[in-house]
């Protein structure tokens, strides 16, 4: 299994960004899909973004509910994050992560994780 993040860069405040992650190799079903992202150093931690059930469902981190929005195409195996009016503490490393195995979707409990992309928001 090998999760390849896509779309980051360098944006200015109040712009648009939309996240990619192929998930080759994948073929579980009936776990979730989340993205996290961990910010400049020193901060180590990664935060839970946002995730997707295996219905459908979603479930956002208050400080981007609003702004960003997960969704997956199981067709081609690629789950998304668009992040709309984008702030400058928003500026991280954004991860997917698959096969979620804890009732909260936004710990970071998964089996799989992607390298990681980097965004940056300037004000």
């Amino acid at each position: 299994v090998q999760l390849v993040e896509s779309g980051g860069g360098s944006v200015q405040s109040g712009g648009s960004l939309r996240l990619a992650c192929v998930l080759s190799g994948y073929t579980h079903k009936g776990y979730s899909l989340a993205w996290f992202r961990r910010g400049p150093p020193p901060l180590k931690e990664r935060e839970g973004v946002a995730a997707i059930d295996s219905d459908g469902s979603t479930v956002y981190a208050p400080s981007v509910k609003g702004r960003f929005t997960i969704s997956q195409d199981s067709a081609k195996k690629t789950l998304y994050l668009q992040m709309n009016n984008l702030k400058p503490e928003d500026t991280a490393t954004y991860i997917c992560a698959a096969e979620g195995t804890n009732v909260n979707p936004l710990l970071a409990i998964y089996n799989y994780w992607g390298q990681g992309i980097q965004v940056t928001v300037s004000s």
